[in-house]
């Protein structure tokens, strides 16, 4: 399993979590949790994800100790504050950090919040896309 993380788990984590899952198809699973998770995912993260034909709209936000007792081969952090208390998981073999700015902090009207979210979505299907297509761990 692949494990990514961060503080709220409303919107970065699980846009990667989407993103990676589709790249990857199958044959690993992906999820996402949060340190201190909002207990929702952002709507505009679901909208955004909608426009690139992905469905995250039934991802719940959830406490990364929910998977403490899974095996987790992959870590990877999204945020500053996701790593920095990120813990060792059973079976855990790889660690990786990839920060991105955190949308749901973007102010003004829908559509500019939107190009917000657009943005980290598109930056974050970058690095992610690379990285299931290039650059996986060993298993």
């Amino acid at each position: 399993m692949i494990l990514i993380l961060c503080t709220g788990n409303s919107c970065r984590s699980h846009l990667a979590e989407g993103i990676l899952q589709k790249a990857l198809g199958t044959s690993i699973e992906v999820a996402s949790a949060g340190s201190k998770p909002a207990g929702y995912v952002h709507p505009f993260a679901i909208k955004a994800m909608a426009e690139i034909g992905i469905d995250i709209s039934a991802h719940q936000s959830k406490h990364l100790d929910l998977f403490l007792t899974r095996e987790v081969k992959t870590v990877i952090t999204v945020c500053g504050n996701a790593d920095q208390v990120c813990p060792i998981f059973p079976g855990q073999l790889n660690r990786h950090h990839y920060p991105f700015d955190d949308p749901a902090h973007a102010e003004g009207s829908e559509e500019e919040q939107m190009t917000v979210f657009r943005r980290v979505r598109d930056e974050i299907s970058m690095v992610f896309t690379a990285y299931a297509h290039g650059c996986l761990d060993p298993r």
